[in-house]
């Protein structure tokens, strides 16, 4: 994620109004005609059809020869092919940012097109793949990295096209191919994503498939990905049913699951500086990010004026009947007996807060980054990933309280924690305490994953089986190549 100037992101929706003007009777971001985001009939040959399929059989079929054709070509043409798609998000991403609010109706058109912006920028290539030498007397050995395959994939609705294009980049770079089985409800941007970028590459590099799509993607299809023979490794980014089931294969799997994102705010903290940084990665695509921040612990001796900062930084409070109608409309149960647990509502599920104070009868002007409110520990926000600019704020008696408490609605996840504090013992207190993948202090979540700190991005976090961010090395096996003793040249 990369975080885009204020006249940047209103110069970028200008241009998505225009083409809406321009295009009348079009679907918003389809040039030309309305027949342009239809998707094409998938026969059973996979051949020429750039990555679409409605059978996976075939899309593994097409994957598994599009993996030994990218075999056969060097490190350089990789990168080439990998700049492809870094410059289709990069140029299309107001088009396909666009297309992607339009089909799932969830998050901010900004932050979508940020996301494609950042991830063509900073996902990382071919430069992680730097081999590790060992020499001496007994001989030279080299550890290189090499692909495992087909990679088979699932991705989320909250970032259908970004984790696609960024597992296709880190996944390409080091020798795989991919099949995708998308969430059903982000399925027309994946299929229409997957399209450009195999069209291009097969237009420039004559590969075609190197990316697979299923067009219409179901539990079963991705059963049968999961299943099939021909893929190597099982890359899942979503909820914890499809974990749970890419856990259960006979085979390796890197998840990246769910979150359920703490802070801790203690009385060391700048608190204006806090509010800045909680605001900024919470209204984050409507608090989309699996590493957002979901339930704030405040140290009791500063929580009015915490709430007080939140108030300045724009935010905006409700009051206790008002928290209460936004707990009743915003977390609903669902399921029976024992299967019964709360759930986002999914009429809040990923909206402006505009909309959320509108559910609740309150009028609040279309720029309200965030909502928030006094809740206790027991109330459903603080326990449930809420996805939605709504944040629960929970008075704490001090630092030891605060961790307590995110430790236990972390849920084990170790996903992500944050905490505001210039107290460096309370930092590696909580970093230890709560051991998540991502520990952010004194910063917005997004600064965790390269929106606005050091480093790479990505979008498949994977902390159930503890790969952490994902590079091009998390999808390489290990090759130790050893030459022993002296390398005698034949004559000499």
């Amino acid at each position: 994620m990369q975080n885009l100037s204020e006249p940047v992101i209103r110069n970028i929706v200008e241009e998505v109004i225009n083409r809406i003007s321009r295009q009348a009777g079009a679907p918003v971001g389809c040039p030309g005609n309305a027949s342009h985001f239809s998707l094409p009939n998938t026969p059973r040959s996979f051949r020429g059809y750039n990555g679409l399929f409605s059978d996976p059989n075939d899309a593994v079929a097409a994957a598994r020869t599009a993996f030994e054709e990218l075999q056969t070509r060097t490190i350089a043409e990789r990168k080439e092919i990998l700049a492809v798609i870094r410059r289709i998000v990069i140029e299309q991403s107001v088009e396909l940012g666009t297309m992607e609010l339009n089909e799932t109706k969830i998050g901010r058109l900004e932050h979508k097109i940020d996301k494609l912006v950042g991830l063509g920028k900073n996902a990382p290539g071919v430069e992680f793949l730097k081999s590790e030498v060992f020499s001496g007397d007994h001989g030279l050995t080299v550890i290189e990295f090499s692909p495992f395959g087909v990679i088979g994939a699932v991705s989320p609705v909250t970032h259908s096209l970004p984790t696609i294009a960024n597992n296709a980049i880190n996944m390409i770079a080091s020798g795989n191919t991919l099949v995708v089985n998308p969430h059903p409800s982000g399925k027309k941007i994946a299929a229409e994503g997957v399209r450009r970028f195999n069209e291009a590459i097969a237009k420039s590099y004559g590969i075609d498939n190197l990316i697979c799509v299923i067009v219409e993607p179901t539990m079963q299809t991705a059963d049968v990905i999961f299943k099939h023979p021909n893929i190597n490794l099982i890359v899942v980014t979503g909820g914890p049913g499809v974990a749970k089931a890419a856990l259960s294969q006979a085979k390796r799997a890197i998840v990246a699951g769910p979150g359920n994102p703490p802070v801790v705010v203690d009385e060391t903290a700048d608190l204006d500086r806090a509010a800045r940084s909680i605001i900024a990665g919470a209204y984050y695509d409507n608090n989309l990010l699996c590493l957002a921040e979901k339930e704030v612990f405040v140290v009791e001796s500063v929580f009015e004026p915490m709430l007080k900062a939140m108030e300045r930084a724009g935010a905006v409070r409700l009051n206790a009947a008002e928290t209460d109608l936004m707990t009743q409309k915003g977390i609903v149960p669902t399921g029976e007996g024992a299967a019964r647990h709360d759930v986002p509502s999914r009429d809040f599920l990923g909206k402006d807060a505009r909309v959320l104070a509108a559910g609740i009868g309150k009028n609040v002007s279309g720029d309200i980054p965030l909502l928030f409110g006094e809740t206790d520990e027991s109330n459903p926000f603080v326990n449930v990933e809420q996805m939605m600019p709504f944040l629960p704020f929970v008075r704490v008696r001090d630092i030891d309280e605060g961790i307590a408490l995110a430790k236990k609605y972390e849920h084990g996840f170790r996903h992500t924690a944050i905490i505001h504090s210039n107290n460096v013992l309370n930092m590696t207190k909580m970093g230890k305490a709560l051991d998540t993948t991502i520990f952010v202090k004194n910063g917005p979540s997004t600064a965790g994953n390269g929106g606005g700190g050091e480093g790479y991005s990505s979008f498949s976090i994977a902390g159930p089986t503890g790969e952490g961010i994902t590079t091009p090395l998390t999808f390489t096996r290990q090759r130790r190549c050893a030459l022993i003793d002296s390398l005698h040249i034949l004559g000499k």
